[in-house]
């Protein structure tokens, strides 16, 4: 079955691996038959049409295939998941078969037109659609049940029959990024086009808003330090920084949008249709008709949906919050005992100790923050959303709602109700630079710790060097399978989400926390490039447009950061001074200013587009040939009528 290919559409001579699928150890040879025919059966028969071939490891066993594709496939599963390449005339279009003569450097014998990760892409693509039909268990094993409409993959991922999926390297191409983005120290911008076209959209687009949000940091940087050093009580001198930072928040996430937009019409994802997104592969339901695209696919009731969300997946994450905030009361206890130590015996000893219980709070946060993101995902999970990016929208909202509470409580319950404005700036330093070496230490010492003890192991396995490509392919699979996966942007976005809610939530209290969050974010492009080239395994490229809910997210903290910086201006004794006859005046007038700094934040966010002019004109340029495309095949069809 693996090595009959001669019903494809075109066979590859020289096949080339672009996917691995591991399969368990054992996995029984009728299941082995039955999935790698369904890979390689046509889209008629509800197969992908891929090609597979055993890859036969040093130790004999045979439970690892190579997936690739012809050319012409891989062809016509770029129009399929809507690709949009550059033509010839310097525009961007949706790439369709018929008009491929049309797009930039196309040629029938040049297979570099699609870039590896979009061949990777386009094969996830098809392996994860790959539904069961009338099938009832999977072959062989009865307790791995099949109904119409789940997903092949997903079943034997959750049954351990298929242990991994994962895109190979390109040992050459990588290398050169890995010069390029990290291989020496240098002042510069990465190479973004480079990292798009070997990890895809989804990862580049990341890296660069890292880049981005560092260099807008440094402003707020400059201007701390002098703060910090000259005016440390005096809060009324804060009004200029505050506001400064206030309009700062707004004008850079505008700005954002703008490069964004910029970067993903180069790469064509701003035009790429979305509307009709595939059910995710984890989604499962009764097989029914689409109202909206007539194709076959699952179908879940979405009652069902919202009372899993309303009955359990609330109350657990109000449960989850309620804990938090117990915690939190304990670190005040803590707070408490050490500062009645401090007061009995007031030595060096008792003065280190009263950092001790922010530390301890601090590693605390962490911890329960990963426990509860494993929690999230679970729940999020069983919730059975029908896309993916509703899937990702619920979990980001499950789980910035808890890290918030979580990181930000105890900083606003001793502003506004403790109003101790020294144990504030104490406890916020004390967060945002332990945060920041746990998770250094989680990201970049640790893996690569690990990797290095990994390499050591394999040189010692690998005894023999042979020059044979089919042995270099199987030395690459069995280096790569054994490495981390990358679990995606999420953990990067939300750490980037918690450091700017340190530095403009209360920046008129601690305005340090740019420089620290600065010098973090530069050993962090390192370590992450770092991580993606030599320490995970290739992620799959996903196309994408935008940075997503992550965009509202950040959006949403500067708008809290308004209210909280000209309450704590309001708090200050300078300004207190100001009203001693009336607290009514001095709330009015906290009030209005806060109600007039978010009217010109939102004016500015009005007033600057969301897409530079030129690119909204090739937009609307699109759109208008579209139409005009549309009115010709109206009117040639009436004609025929």
């Amino acid at each position: 079955v693996v090595e009959s290919w001669s019903f494809l559409d075109t066979v590859e001579s020289n096949f080339r691996p672009l996917v691995v699928i591991e399969l368990a150890k054992g996995t029984k040879e009728e299941t082995i038959e039955w999935f790698t025919k369904r890979i390689v059966d046509k889209k008629a028969n509800g197969g992908a049409q891929l090609l597979i071939k055993p890859l036969v490891m040093e130790n004999g066993v045979e439970n690892i295939y190579l997936v690739g594709a012809s050319h012409l496939r891989l062809l016509l599963g770029a129009e399929t998941v809507g690709l949009v390449k550059e033509c010839s005339d310097n525009s961007m279009r949706t790439f369709t078969y018929s008009s491929r003569k049309t797009f930039k450097d196309f040629a029938d014998d040049n297979h570099n037109f699609l870039t590896m990760a979009e061949c990777q892409y386009i094969i996830k693509h098809e392996l994860e659609n790959l539904r069961a039909k009338n099938e009832k268990m999977i072959p062989g094993y009865p307790q791995a049940k099949l109904y119409p409409g789940k997903s092949i993959v997903r079943r034997l991922l959750t049954s351990g029959i298929l242990v991994q999926i994962f895109p190979l390297h390109d040992r050459e191409e990588l290398k050169k990024l890995r010069h390029s983005w990290y291989g020496r120290v240098k002042v510069g911008y990465q190479p973004l086009d480079d990292i798009r076209c070997y990890f895809g959209e989804t990862i580049a687009l990341y890296f660069g808003f890292l880049e981005y949000f560092t260099f807008a940091l440094i402003p707020m940087a400059v201007i701390g330090i002098p703060y910090y050093v000259f005016a440390w009580e005096d809060y009324d001198k804060y009004v200029m920084f505050a506001t400064f930072n206030l309009l700062w928040s707004t004008v850079i996430l505008e700005v954002w949008k703008r490069i964004c937009a910029i970067l993903t019409y180069r790469w064509g994802t701003l035009l790429m249709k979305r509307q009709f997104e595939e059910p995710r592969p984890g989604f499962h339901g009764v097989l029914g008709i689409n109202p909206v695209t007539g194709r076959e696919e699952p179908v879940y009731s979405s009652l069902k949906r919202q009372l899993r969300i309303y009955l359990v997946s609330l109350p657990f994450v109000c449960l989850c919050l309620y804990f938090s905030l117990y915690v939190m009361m304990i670190y005040f206890d803590l707070e408490q005992w050490a500062l009645d130590y401090h007061k009995e015996n007031e030595s060096n000893f008792s003065s280190l100790m009263l950092y001790v219980p922010s530390i301890i709070y601090a590693v605390v946060i962490e911890i329960m923050n990963r426990i509860y993101r494993y929690a999230a995902e679970f729940l999020t999970s069983w919730e059975n959303h029908r896309l993916e990016s509703s899937y990702q929208n619920h979990l980001i909202l499950k789980v910035l709602v808890f890290n918030f509470l979580n990181c930000f409580a105890s900083l606003f319950y001793i502003a506004f109700v403790l109003f101790d404005m020294k144990l504030l700036r104490q406890s916020l330093a004390t967060l945002l630079i332990t945060s920041q070496i746990l998770n250094q230490f989680a990201e970049s010492l640790l893996p690569y710790w690990l990797q290095k003890r990994y390499n050591r192991r394999m040189k010692k396995r690998m005894c023999s060097q042979k020059t044979d490509r089919e042995l270099s392919i199987a030395e690459q699979v069995n280096m790569e399978k054994e490495m981390g996966t990358y679990l995606g942007t999420f953990d990067d976005y939300l750490e980037l989400f918690l450091q700017f809610g340190y530095v403009s939530l209360f920046s008129c209290v601690y305005p340090l926390a740019a420089v620290f969050a600065v010098l973090n974010n530069i050993t962090e492009i390192y370590s992450d490039a770092l991580k993606m080239c030599r320490v995970y395994k290739r992620p799959f490229a996903e196309p994408t447009a935008n940075i997503g809910v992550w965009q509202l997210a950040f959006e949403t903290m500067s708008v809290i950061s308004v209210v909280t910086n000209c309450i704590l201006i309001g708090m200050s004794p300078q300004v207190d001074a100001l009203f001693p006859d009336s607290k009514m005046d001095l709330v009015l007038t906290v009030a209005l200013v806060e109600h007039l700094l978010l009217a010109i934040k939102f004016i500015m966010a009005f007033v600057i587009p969301d897409k530079p002019r030129d690119i909204q004109m090739k937009l609307a340029k699109l759109e208008f040939e579209s139409l005009e495309a549309l009115k010709q095949q109206v009117r040639a069809f009436q004609m025929q009528l």
